[in-house]
């Protein structure tokens, strides 16, 4: 059985990422995580890393439609 939580270094492997800037995500609030045992460890739902990566393939979408639509506007500026 798959674990439900796991540690930040595990989060940090999945996404290809440094620990440090697991943490960052954590502590900015754009990936939930919760504090467990007596040395308070943090540990993140494994649903919470996908939650994570879906709404950064929407904020990605939506920043790629954007650039976009300034591309098409330069190019109408210049037609």
């Amino acid at each position: 059985m798959a674990p439900r939580f796991v540690p930040l270094s595990d989060v940090a492997e999945m996404l290809s990422i440094s620990a440090s800037q697991a943490y960052a995500l954590v502590r900015s609030g754009e990936l939930r995580a919760i504090k467990v045992g007596g040395r308070g460890q943090w540990r993140v739902e494994v649903t919470e890393i996908e939650s994570y990566i879906e709404r950064s393939y929407a904020a990605t979408a939506s920043i790629l439609a954007h650039e976009r639509e300034l591309d098409r506007q330069k190019h109408d500026e210049k037609h």
